[in-house]
Formats: C-alpha cells, sequence, structure tokens
C-alpha cells in the first residue's frame, strides 16, 4: 500500500468495514482489556452530566458511545457517528441486544462535516479516530462548531512516544503481538496501517497547538503508558 492509499478516507473505510466482525475481540487481545480502562478515563474527561447531549464521534461499535448515555442517563441523548456502516451495524446489535434502555442515536457520517448544528453538544469524545482522518485541523474545527461552549471534548488515541526505549518497545509490540494477531484473524492488510498511522500523527504539544488554532480555550494533552496512549482535552 502507497502513501496515498493509506491516507485515502475510502480506503480507510474499508480498513474498518472489514474488520468490524473481529473489532470488540481484537481490541480486547491487543491491548490485554485494558482499553476499557483508558475509555472510562477519556469519558470522565468530558465532563458528562446528568440530562447532557453527548456526541461520541468515530464512535465504532460503540463503547464510549454506551459509557456516555451510562452518564446523561434517560434525560440526556447520545449521539454515535462513524463513516463505517458495519461498524455502525455492530453498535446498534450491542445497543439492541445488551443496552436496550440508553438513549443514543447511531448516525452514518463523517467527521469532518458532522451532520449537526452550531452549538449543540454539551460534551463529546472520540476514540482512536483523530488519527485516521485526513484532515486533522477541519476535524478539530468541526468538533469545536458543534460544542456548546463551556462544553469538553475528550480524543483518546495511540502515540509515536517521544522516548527511543518506549519507542523501541512499541515496535516489538507491533511486530510480536499486533501483527501475529492480525495474522489469526486474516486481518494481517487491515492492520498494516497502523505503524503509518502512528508515525503521521502529531504528538501532543502539537495536538494542543492544532486545538488551539481551531478556537478551543482549553488544550491539554495527558500522555498514558510511556506516551504510546494519550488524552487530548479540550474546552471551548
Amino acid at each position: 500500500m502507497n502513501q496515498k492509499t493509506l491516507t485515502s478516507s475510502s480506503h480507510i473505510q474499508k480498513i474498518f468495514d472489514c474488520i468490524a466482525p473481529e473489532y470488540d475481540q481484537l481490541n480486547d487481545r491487543l491491548s490485554f482489556g485494558q482499553h476499557r480502562i483508558w475509555k472510562l478515563m477519556a469519558v470522565k474527561w468530558s465532563n458528562p452530566q446528568l440530562g447532557n447531549n453527548a456526541l461520541d464521534i468515530c464512535c465504532g461499535s460503540g463503547d464510549l458511545a454506551f459509557i456516555l448515555a451510562k452518564k446523561v442517563r434517560f434525560k440526556g441523548k447520545v449521539m454515535g457517528v462513524d463513516f463505517s456502516s458495519q461498524q455502525l451495524a455492530i453498535a446498534v446489535q450491542k445497543h439492541q441486544n445488551k443496552y436496550p434502555q440508553l438513549p443514543i442515536k447511531w448516525i452514518e457520517g463523517d467527521a469532518l462535516a458532522l451532520p449537526f448544528a452550531n452549538n449543540y453538544f454539551d460534551c463529546a469524545t472520540m476514540g482512536y479516530g483523530l488519527r485516521n482522518v485526513t484532515n486533522i485541523p477541519l476535524a478539530l474545527k468541526e468538533l469545536y462548531r458543534v460544542l456548546k461552549p463551556g462544553a469538553k471534548a475528550a480524543i483518546l488515541d495511540f502515540h509515536l512516544p517521544e522516548s527511543s526505549y518506549i519507542r523501541t518497545f512499541q515496535q516489538w509490540y507491533l511486530d510480536n503481538i499486533v501483527v501475529p494477531t492480525a495474522k489469526e484473524f486474516n486481518m494481517t492488510e487491515e492492520y498494516a496501517y497502523l505503524a503509518p498511522s502512528l508515525a503521521r500523527f502529531p504528538q501532543g504539544k502539537e495536538q494542543v497547538r492544532l486545538a488551539t488554532e481551531a478556537g478551543f480555550s482549553q488544550a491539554n494533552h495527558y500522555p498514558m503508558i510511556g506516551g504510546m496512549m494519550g488524552v487530548l482535552v479540550l474546552g471551548k
């Protein structure tokens, strides 16, 4: 796959459609279950309150949206948005089977052109999505646009660590955990995008700068697990 293919929105969309049936199981295997803790932390930083209108961008199979919905409860509402119809189908199935009482609406949409009015949401999350959009500044501007003044957002994602030692460990993890696991699930090509996506993804300070340029009055980046993971916390 060449650079143009790797950065193609339609190609990334096809990747997430393809991995949708195995996505939850792969997340558990590849993170040793820790992704559930990271997602809880991200939702906490977005500060959802009872009755809020909440947004989960690039919602995938719905984990963050479900956590948000448990916070805003029946008086609130959660919108889960993703451009992968197959990921959304999994989210809808989980919603119907496990959490039918939660107030969530699933929408097929683009993070670069969110189908919502200005100043609509009280809080927002984004898990492993910003790294995969084709225009990060535009995604941040769209997030800013749909949030109410005073609203908070939390963006969780993988990162390329600044430490050379931890970067070496991360490469070992990709080579010895991710690649064999992807091969086991016949997803070798689909997960080949991970390393180049990490290499392209802005590190914490650059994310803060981009968020400030998008209009956010508050922007802080919190690295986790040695900088291999991080949460960008934003305030409008």
